[in-house]
């Protein structure tokens, strides 16, 4: 009996291409749970700083059941890179083609919560520098997604910064990998800079020294988990800050120097934990003579 040499080749070409869209489904699919994971533990960091619990210890104790696991489970800023958020779109894409309206909006929710990771913490940032940070100065230590890489795609950095430029601050940026013209590049995007790439010349000055960065500025803000930022000498870097000095940890990469950074006289602010428990109360420089404060009027004695 005679086959088909042509029915065979297109079988085999739609088994390979189905092998192929096997293939990328997987891929997108076990994407798509890692960036679940991470959006899950960012949702219960904003429940730890409401309730007081330390998200560490809360992830430490999931971590410990077998069923789940540890890895994926570090609260931050959120998720960044190539592939994450591109493969979950590419998955809510897919379930709206399929008419899986309520599959889409499912992994949207992963999408949607590292954006409000990232919101939050900036909106963290301006509560704490007494609801205003306009004009001011703050020191971005960390532009990449992740440390030991200059990648700076779809980096949190990206977007916390887009979030204080809106504000008005001033912002001074450190990376060790990432170049100069790479963040102001990704900062002149249309969707960051809102179509005023100039306010970018305005607001942002990149510098090649941490301790530079942090000259003169309000807060300092850790976006990326460098190694050396641990190793930074912080009351030197202390001294040359403006008093309340900040500091806003999106890594969680100073725990253990929370003790020494307070009796040093930073604030601290992190992710997932209060430090924190009093702020030191703001008080402004006082411009020219203070003016008499007026006698309160006596109160008539009843007859």
């Amino acid at each position: 009996m005679t086959r088909n040499r042509k029915n065979d080749h297109s079988h085999s070409c739609f088994c390979d291409r189905m092998l192929n869209e096997m293939c990328v489904m997987d891929s997108q699919a076990a994407n798509a749970f890692l960036a679940q994971r991470i959006s899950s533990i960012n949702s219960i960091s904003a429940l730890c700083e409401a309730t007081g619990a330390d998200v560490e210890e809360v992830a430490k104790a999931i971590g410990m059941d077998q069923r789940i696991g540890s890895k994926f489970l570090k609260a931050s800023i959120g998720f960044g890179g190539s592939c994450f958020q591109k493969d979950v779109l590419n998955l809510v894409y897919l379930c709206e083609a399929l008419n899986l309206p309520e599959v889409a909006s499912y992994w949207q929710q992963v999408i949607d919560m590292n954006e409000y990771q990232r919101r939050r913490f900036a909106c963290r940032i301006i509560d704490c520098l007494f609801n205003t940070v306009t004009g001011k100065k703050i020191a971005l230590l960390g532009f990449s997604f992740k440390k030991d890489t200059g990648d700076t795609r779809e980096s949190s950095s990206i977007y916390i910064s887009k979030y204080l430029m809106d504000e008005g601050a001033k912002l001074f940026i450190y990376d060790p990998k990432v170049l100069k013209e790479q963040i102001i590049h990704d900062l002149s995007q249309p969707s960051i800079s809102e179509d005023n790439p100039e306010r970018v010349s305005e607001l942002v000055t990149v510098t090649s020294d941490p301790y530079e960065a942090c000259q003169s500025a309000h807060a300092l803000v850790v976006c990326t988990e460098w190694d050396m930022f641990r190793e930074l000498d912080y009351e030197k870097i202390y001294k040359k800050m403006l008093k309340p000095a900040f500091i806003f940890d999106g890594r969680r990469v100073l725990d253990h120097l929370h003790a020494e950074l307070q009796s040093i006289g930073f604030q601290i602010e992190t992710i997932g934990k209060k430090v924190t428990s009093a702020r030191i109360p703001y008080t402004p420089a006082i411009v020219g003579p203070r003016a008499a404060t007026a006698e309160p009027p006596a109160k008539k004695a009843k007859s």
